[in-house]
This record gives C-alpha cells, sequence and structure tokens, in this order.
C-alpha cells in the first residue's frame, strides 16, 4: 500500500539578506558555489531512491533563502533529480519561493517547463521606503512586473505573502498595500504579522524598532486583514493564511495535519519514518559530504548502503517521536487551523477518544467561548485564536 510524503528543498541563497530575516541563508555567494550547492542536492536527493519506492509525493516546497536566485538550468535539474528519484503524484502541488528583485520572465517560463506550478512571491509592502528599511531589494513596480510575467508563463496559482507591524507601518500604509494586493486577484494570500527576532540586524536597531506600530495599531492591522480579505472572497484556513476556495496551500497542510515531510538541502527538517532530524548546517561541510557520496554512486556500491553513508553524514538531532508527543504536535499543528481537529481523525491515530486525553481542557476552553465543537470538528474561536499561545501550552501532556 502506498504511503503519502512530502519534499521541502532548500535553496539558501539570497541577493541580500533582510533585517528581519532568521532563517539559514546566505548573501553574496558566487555562481560557482550555488552550482556545487545544487550539484550537491540533487546527489542527496538521489540517494533516497532506494527506500521511497512505497511512497507518493503530493507536494514539493522548493523554499530558502531565495529560491529564484537559481536560473531556470539549476531548477529544472533538481526538479528531474527528483522525478528520477521520488514518484511524484499526477496533480501534486510543486512551488518555489521568488522575490521580485531576482525573478525574470525567462526564469518564469523555465521554471513552469520544469513542471512548478505554484509560485509564492514575497512582496511584504507596496511602500517602497519600507521596503528599503527592510533591507528589500525590490521596490512595487519590480513586484507589478514580476506578477504579471508569471501570469504570462501560465501560472494559475499565485501566493503573495505581505507583512503587518513593520517599522513606521501605519494603518492607511498597510491598508494600502492590502488593496494593491487584492487588485491583483492571486489566488492565495499570506499574511504575517513582524516577529522581531534575536541576533538579527532588525533586532539590533533601535532606531528602527522605535517605529514599530504600537500594540493597538498592530491589533488593528490583524483585525482589518480578517474583514478585508473575506469581503473579497478570501477563506481564512490557518492563522496567517487566505486562500479562494480550493486554493489553500497543499504542502502547508501536510505540516498542520501531521503528514511526512522530507527535508532536503542545508539545514533542512524532516519528520519521516518515525522521526524529526534535521540536515547539517554548515554550507561547505554539506558540499563536500555530498561530493563524497557523488563517487560513490560510481563504485560497485549498493543504493542501500549509500544512502545509509548519507544519512550518517548529512543528519543531526535526530528524535523519535513517541505516542505522547505525536498526540502534542496532532493538536498544536491541527488548532492552528481555523477548521481546528477531527475527533473521528484523533481517535483513528491514536486509538482513544479525544476527551479521554483532553476532556478537562476542551470543557475548560469550549465553555468559555475560546474554542467550539461542531459536529466533528473542534477549533479555535476567533476570541480563542487571539490568545492562541497560552491555550495551546495547555495542552503539553504530563511526562
Amino acid at each position: 500500500m502506498s504511503k503519502y510524503v512530502s519534499l521541502y528543498v532548500h535553496i539558501p541563497f539570497c541577493a541580500a539578506k533582510c533585517k528581519y530575516c532568521d532563517f539559514l541563508s546566505f548573501d553574496g555567494e558566487s555562481y560557482g558555489i550555488m552550482l556545487r550547492y545544487v550539484d550537491a542536492l540533487c546527489q542527496e536527493i538521489r540517494a533516497y531512491q532506494p527506500i521511497v519506492s512505497d511512497y507518493i509525493v503530493r507536494s514539493v516546497f522548493i523554499g530558502g533563502g531565495t529560491p529564484s536566485m537559481l536560473d531556470e538550468g539549476l531548477i529544472t535539474n533538481i526538479m528531474a533529480f527528483i522525478r528520477k528519484s521520488f514518484k511524484l503524484e499526477k496533480d501534486a502541488e510543486i512551488t518555489i519561493e521568488a522575490n521580485p528583485g531576482t525573478l525574470m520572465h525567462q526564469k518564469l517560463i523555465g521554471y513552469k517547463a520544469a513542471g512548478i506550478n505554484r509560485i509564492s512571491i514575497g512582496l511584504q509592502s507596496a511602500d517602497d521606503d519600507m521596503l528599503k528599511k527592510l533591507g528589500r531589494i525590490h521596490n512595487f513596480d519590480q513586484f507589478v512586473a514580476s506578477y504579471n510575467s508569471a501570469r504570462r508563463a501560465g501560472f494559475d496559482n499565485i501566493n503573495i505573502d505581505i507583512m503587518s507591524g513593520l517599522p513606521g507601518q501605519t494603518i492607511h500604509t498597510y491598508v494600502d498595500t492590502l488593496s494593491r494586493v487584492l487588485d491583483f486577484a492571486p489566488e492565495h494570500i499570506s499574511a504575517y504579522s513582524l516577529s522581531v527576532e534575536p541576533g538579527t540586524p532588525l533586532a539590533e536597531d533601535e532606531e528602527l524598532l522605535s517605529t514599530l506600530p504600537n500594540e493597538i495599531n498592530d491589533r488593528r492591522m490583524y483585525d482589518i486583514t480578517k474583514q478585508l480579505l473575506a469581503a473579497h472572497g478570501y477563506y481564512r484556513y490557518e492563522f496567517s493564511n487566505y486562500a479562494k476556495s480550493g486554493y489553500e496551500c497543499k504542502h502547508n497542510m501536510v505540516y498542520w495535519t501531521g503528514g511526512e515531510y522530507i527535508g532536503l538541502g542545508l539545514g533542512s527538517s524532516s519528520y519521516f519514518q518515525g522521526k524529526r532530524f534535521n540536515n547539517i548546517r554548515d554550507l561547505n561541510d554539506y558540499i563536500e559530504k555530498m561530493d563524497a557520496i557523488s563517487e560513490k554512486f560510481n563504485q560497485d556500491i549498493s543504493p542501500e548502503l549509500i544512502y545509509n553513508e548519507a544519512v550518517r553524514n548529512l543528519r543531526e538531532n535526530i528524535t523519535p517521536i513517541y505516542i505522547d508527543s505525536r498526540i502534542e504536535e496532532f493538536m498544536f499543528l491541527g488548532l492552528r487551523m481555523t477548521c481546528g481537529v477531527s475527533r473521528e481523525d484523533f481517535t483513528e491515530r491514536f486509538n482513544k477518544d479525544i476527551y479521554e486525553v483532553y476532556g478537562p481542557v476542551l470543557n475548560k476552553y469550549i465553555g468559555d467561548g475560546y474554542m467550539a465543537m461542531s459536529n466533528d470538528r473542534i477549533y479555535l474561536t476567533d476570541k480563542g485564536i487571539d490568545v492562541s499561545n497560552v491555550i495551546l501550552a495547555d495542552f503539553l501532556l504530563d511526562r
């Protein structure tokens, strides 16, 4: 019987690193390093072939960094290795993240020809001054050109990322961004609130931090997002994600519903065959170890042994996922979706009713109006979403 898995492919390169970014990424790297990295990545993909014959891939997400730093030839090569090593579902969702400052029409044509059918464009704001403050390399006109090029290239499933709570942002400038995005009628909108992460340039820039919107205005932006997007036909299916009917991000749904996924590339995370693990995070070390694996393919060595060696060389922080952790994650992740979790699904996965495990917690929050139950689904209300961090902490199980 076939099992399902999704793939995350990490491209760690950027033209410039944004001031708020704490992702594993590098700016200013040469094309030669990118080429070597893609070669190494393809060897990692190839190494999985002998152990995934029973799996069907439902989604592929090429993220970063800025994957659109790579030209169409390199993306085509990555996709070719994925198809050789994995079985892709006929209508698999294949997404690439893109920055308008790196997205040329010829790339888009090549990406589409390689089988990519969804593109996620990082706009963040329609205010050019604000984009400069954040360290973004594009302006709004470049975004418009990139979006229109994507449509001309045949992309009919486009996400636009925007952010609220930015330095110097007002209610007016945020609504202007929302309105301009809605004029394009993308299939999906991800609307995130800025998080100031320790160690980022933003966290150390006192002048910028002093211009962050106050809590009242930040809250108003949050409420306006819900109201305006709903009025234009976008369904809020997760805390920060809105979609037209049928265009929910299949890949992210895998994360939120506890599905298996394999992370490929530098520093990527996986949940596969009952374990969580990460790949190593040193770029040169990753390339060297995958170069060594590449040589093994030219020798008389079984594919299974090559896979085992790749695993030993790449994986770290390997953690078996026991039943209590699986139950907790089912709740933490599932309750991020506005439809919540399924009581029937809980019983099928864990062979017990959800009330056996969480009866007092559910009764408390449902009684107080922070959660609700409709037919088979248990979910957070709007009131509950506002204090979700506190509520979700109560779904930790005593060890």
